[in-house]
């Protein structure tokens, strides 16, 4: 990219944006610029990624092209009012704060061009799944860009923003429960007499595996599921213990209950 990008707030999503950007190739080190608020992070910024990084946001608002804001729900508000005189209209500004409206963050900084983004923890580690909606003055050119910085940590998908909540049920806070899963696996090998680490190991392994098996062939879980279940075999005895469990009722329901928290917050 041909552009500079800043990021107010350089926390834990913020830095695995700028570690994925910069290893994908999307920008140089120099074209990245942050602020922060301690100089301990500004320590961390600069000499873990290499990134020029400020204690004051206006720098970043004046010096960038695409303006990220990763700061906490409460701040996005100060964050834009006190700096709106560097906020011109050709700047994208993206957000990844959770609950603020499209139409906040516009009433904030009348006709700006603003994206909305539900990242997920897994962005850490590069394997996010991450969901934007563009504002009313955003572009092709804008969902483009922003689709090239999310790809870089993960995956990205276009929806509207009425979906926002829903997206924030399952991939915003599923991760939670696919470590609770993960834990519970490992309990199960505990009991049947493996050493935790390797439990741990193997049901890590094995989820990973899953996820990537249905992602590669685009086969439904449920033929993957018929796949593994021989007649009269060790899977199709745990699958049926499973559905007795109502493993599949609670999943949805906690997906559910996520999304209508979700959409509460989200009220203005």
């Amino acid at each position: 990219m041909s552009m500079r990008i800043g990021f107010i707030g350089a926390g834990k999503m913020a830095t695995a944006m700028m570690e994925g950007i910069i290893a994908k190739g999307l920008c140089a080190k120099d074209d990245i610029i942050a602020c922060c608020r301690t100089e301990s992070t500004k320590k961390r910024v600069e000499e873990g990624i290499g990134v020029e990084c400020f204690l004051d946001a206006k720098p970043v608002f004046e010096g960038s092209d695409v303006i990220i804001i990763a700061v906490k729900p409460n701040q996005v508000k100060d964050v834009l009012v006190t700096n709106i005189e560097a906020i011109t209209t050709k700047k994208l500004i993206i957000s990844v704060a959770a609950g603020v409206k499209i139409s906040t963050l516009e009433k904030y900084v009348p006709d700006c061009k603003f994206i909305r983004v539900m990242p997920n923890v897994c962005s850490t580690v590069l394997e996010g799944a991450s969901s934007f909606t563009l504002g009313t003055n955003a572009t092709r050119e804008d969902a483009a860009i922003i689709e090239s910085i999310l790809n870089a940590i993960g995956m990205s998908f276009e929806i509207s923003e009425d979906k926002i909540d829903a997206v924030t049920g399952l991939s915003g806070s599923s991760p939670a429960y696919m470590f609770m899963v993960l834990d519970a696996l490992a309990d199960g090998g505990v009991l049947m007499g493996l050493p935790r680490d390797l439990a741990l190991r193997l049901a890590a392994q094995t989820m990973l595996g899953s996820a990537k098996t249905y992602l590669e062939t685009g086969l439904h879980p449920d033929v993957l599921k018929d796949s593994v279940c021989s007649p009269g075999g060790t899977t199709i005895e745990g699958v049926k213990v499973l559905e007795e469990s109502n493993l599949r009722a609670a999943l949805i329901n906690a997906v559910k209950a996520s999304a209508v928290k979700s959409k509460e917050m989200s009220k203005d």
